[in-house]
């Protein structure tokens, strides 16, 4: 080995340890901020380790947005034109009974994470009645913000009523590239005062960016997230996914040699994605295992740009929903990759995402009956009174698989 790879390897050390510092010197700010919400952190890996799910919940509390970004995948979900606004003006959809409702559920399953999404929730009129009826004491509370309406008062306010970390995008370092990308001029500079804003009250701050194929090897990229970890800011790395503006363009959308190199930069700098290990925790894609979306209309999403209802949660318990996707072999504990959606080597956007991306673009996503069928199940219980695209399917013998087989218990 080279002095370089040894001076990298050194650096990469470090910064995992920065990491790890940094995770465990949140967790005792938890325990005297929200100790009700440090007791269910402290228990993830147990759950984990038996083979329940630990979601964070990704909530579309609403689609109301300041901005138009072409990118965006809310827009299936919007009631955005004349036949939609009729098809579905009798939908049901989250009233704040409904979040309460939905708050009890998710903290009787131990969970502890909830991100306030939308939409750009800094819009929604009712943002404070939202955040008590999550109750903070239960949650820990998360935003994605745009960053637009966000100023120091607005800083100061979400924590004064237990908002605990604001994700803001950002995807450039210049005014012109983030604003053309976002479709907003003057988005830049709202953003950089955001960022400011936030880290003057103390709050968590995350900046996320979105990668794509020609941002990562232009090394713009590169750049973006070294000048994150030299400002000391958290940056979350997204993967563009095929969706918005970028559906049908899989020659833009990251590939497993692209993610192997991602991956070198976030051990380098301190940044981070979806798949870095967390909680003690190496579990690969999220979807379900650490995450799952709910929309507006209550679907139960394994992602916000996964378009697949798992069920919703206006028709079943959340348990019940989440307990069953976990059989889906995709999203079960035996399987570790990084993501299905934004790598377009995967199984997934080949097999998969072609049987519901050009029949959805409605209010709800596409039933999972209509996208999994059988084998992509691990356990017989949960497949033999389901109905696979409108036919009762009853398993042979050689099509049961144990669910211990699969997760080596």
């Amino acid at each position: 080995m080279g002095q370089s790879e040894v001076d990298s390897a050194v650096e990469v050390e470090a910064t995992e340890q920065e990491l790890q510092n940094a995770e465990e010197s949140n967790r005792n700010a938890l325990k005297e901020k929200k100790p009700r919400v440090y007791e269910k952190v402290i228990r993830y890996k147990e759950k984990f380790e038996r083979g329940e799910s630990i979601a964070i919940l990704q909530f579309q509390y609403d689609y109301l947005c300041n901005f138009s970004c072409e990118h965006c995948s809310a827009d299936n979900h919007m009631l955005n034109t004349k036949e939609k606004k009729k098809k579905y003006k009798e939908a049901r959809s989250f009233n704040l009974d409904d979040v309460r409702e939905l708050s009890r559920q998710g903290d009787e399953m131990g969970l502890a994470n909830i991100v306030i999404t939308g939409g750009e929730p800094t819009t929604y009129k009712d943002f404070d009645d939202l955040v008590e009826a999550i109750d903070p004491s239960k949650w820990y509370i998360a935003q994605d913000t745009n960053g637009w309406h966000f100023d120091l008062e607005r800083a100061k306010h979400v924590k004064s009523i237990g908002v605990d970390k604001v994700q803001i995008s950002l995807d450039g370092l210049d005014e012109a590239t983030h604003d053309a990308f976002r479709n907003k001029p003057g988005s830049f500079k709202r953003v950089m005062r955001a960022i400011e804003a936030v880290k003057e009250v103390g709050l968590a701050l995350n900046v996320s960016t979105v990668a794509w194929k020609s941002r990562v090897r232009s090394g713009e990229l590169e750049r973006f997230i070294k000048w994150a970890s030299e400002n000391e800011i958290p940056l979350y790395i997204s993967l563009a996914k095929p969706v918005g503006s970028f559906e049908g363009r899989l020659d833009e959308m990251c590939d497993s040699e692209d993610i192997k190199y991602i991956d070198g930069l976030c051990e380098a700098n301190s940044a981070f994605t979806h798949w870095t290990p967390g909680y003690g925790l190496d579990i690969g894609c999220i979807a379900v295992k650490r995450m799952v979306s709910i929309t507006k209309y209550g679907d139960i999403m394994p992602c916000p740009y996964t378009h697949i209802s798992l069920g919703n949660f206006f028709k079943e318990p959340l348990q019940e929903i989440v307990d069953r996707a976990l059989q889906i072999k995709l999203f079960s504990h035996g399987k570790k990759e990084t993501c299905y959606i934004g790598n377009k080597d995967h199984e997934f956007v080949h097999k998969y995402l072609p049987k519901y991306q050009s029949k959805y673009r409605e209010v709800y996503a596409a039933p999972y009956t209509e996208v999994f069928d059988a084998q992509d199940f691990v356990n017989e219980q949960f497949i033999d009174s389901i109905s696979f695209g409108g036919k009762e399917y009853t398993p042979t013998e050689s099509q049961t698989i144990v669910i211990k087989d699969i997760c080596g218990g």
